[in-house]
């Protein structure tokens, strides 16, 4: 049998999968099944537009829920713990040492992941590269096209 792989979730991310699922069993999956009733009551199936709108509807939410009970059947959650090497969870201030630019990233699950934010992916070049490191040490980032960064700070 494989070993299933662990999914990183914050602890915020974790609380919002559960909220949706709860949301998709209890008020979701009951909506779509009374609008397929009311469809079904219209007469002639093959040429129902609504009933088979509903039914799209249906496997979307049936898909959604599958998807996400997988995800709370294998997470894990990332604990922040201070620490002298950078890890998942960890808070890294770095400097590029191309044109000095220094930037706060967040290490996190895959499915946390906003770049845009700050958080990058445990799975992301930059935090393979950091992983493991401590502070003061340069790093090479194995990227399209390689850079160097400096760790200024880990929280």
């Amino acid at each position: 049998m494989a070993k299933k792989e662990k999914i990183y979730l914050t602890q915020e991310s974790y609380a919002q999968y559960t909220e949706r699922l709860k949301f998709l069993q209890e008020v979701a999956r009951p909506q779509v099944i009374e609008e397929i009733k009311e469809a079904r009551n219209q007469g002639d199936l093959s040429e129902n537009a609504e009933y088979d709108s509903a039914r799209d509807k249906q496997a979307a939410i049936e898909n959604e829920i599958l998807e996400i009970q997988h995800i709370l059947e294998n997470y894990e959650i990332i604990k922040a713990a201070s620490s002298a090497t950078v890890h998942l969870g960890s808070t890294v201030d770095i400097i590029s040492l191309n044109d000095d630019k220094i930037s706060k990233i967040i290490i996190v699950g895959s499915l946390d992941a906003d770049p845009f934010s700050g958080k990058i992916s445990n799975t992301s070049p930059l935090a393979r590269a950091l992983i493991g490191r401590k502070v003061e040490d340069v790093v090479e980032v194995e990227a399209p096209k390689k850079y160097k960064i400096k760790i200024l700070s880990i929280k």
